[in-house]
């Protein structure tokens, strides 16, 4: 059964997090996300959002591997089950993400790389006189269709680099949101198979490096009411000849989990 909750409403969700105005083609808020902003931290607003996007990792993996989450688990405040767009690949799904609008709106539908035209997340940081920054790996998805932004892109050619820039922008703390991508677990799950030996380890790889974040994020973001994120694009499923894929309207691909923490100022 496909998840109730479309990935479109995360969008809005994160600008009424922050306080600030959905991009204009976002679709309402999810309720569920924001109502849990909102009694943890007594109506007030978050000032920092970090999303750690790691790619194509499904519910099911979740659930028939539960103790590959358990640390994410215990740096979790909530769940959020989303259904992802079709076709459920890279590009059309980050796309939604970070518009909150369907593929026929924001304009990618295929597996193509276009940079985005209408209003943003990231639009919407701009206008609120935030400050917004994308780490990615070069060539990929969220390296290529958000450019033309006055915001900071850190693009790298190896999945180290992106990581160690991105705790260095933790600890440098100038930016209000960040969003940081990490597509190894989906190149790997292409290639030798989602229940690989191989892209487990990277599924696993993906945990690790969200909870380094996560407690980097405690210790040098304490002044600050923040948001953090595990946010996936998209599932995935096991094709004819071991190897994995995704892009279709199955559950497989469709369903996909959040987790999100709310940290409170110390201050």
């Amino acid at each position: 059964m496909k998840h109730e909750h479309s990935l479109d409403t995360l969008c809005a969700a994160l600008t009424t997090a922050m306080g600030i105005e959905a991009p204009e083609n976002a679709a309402p808020a999810n309720e569920i996300l924001v109502d849990y902003v909102n009694k943890t931290l007594g109506g007030e607003h978050v000032d920092r959002i970090f999303m750690y996007n790691p790619d194509a990792i499904a519910t099911w993996l979740y659930q028939k591997y539960p103790h590959f989450f358990s640390t994410l688990k215990e740096r979790t405040g909530i769940d959020l089950p989303l259904c992802t767009v079709m076709p459920s690949v890279t590009p059309v799904c980050f796309g939604t993400m970070y518009t909150g609008a369907q593929p026929e709106v924001h304009g990618i539908q295929a597996y193509e790389k276009p940079v985005i035209k209408i209003d943003t997340i990231f639009d919407a940081l701009i206008r609120a006189g935030k400050n917004a920054a994308i780490v990615s790996t070069a060539g990929d998805s969220m390296s290529s269709i958000y450019l033309e932004r006055e915001m900071d892109y850190y693009i790298y050619p190896s999945l180290e680099e992106v990581n160690a820039k991105a705790a260095e922008l933790i600890i440098d703390d100038k930016y209000d949101f960040i969003a940081v991508y990490n597509g190894n677990y989906d190149g790997f799950m292409h290639r030798y198979a989602p229940e690989s030996a191989e892209a487990l380890a990277e599924l696993r790889a993906n945990v690790r490096t969200y909870g380094i974040f996560d407690a980097m994020i405690r210790e040098h973001w304490k002044g600050h009411r923040t948001l953090v994120g595990f946010a996936t694009d998209h599932g995935c499923h096991e094709i004819d000849g071991g190897c994995g894929s995704h892009g279709l309207a199955m559950d497989e691909d469709l369903n996909i989990t959040h987790f999100y923490k709310v940290y409170n100022s110390e201050n």
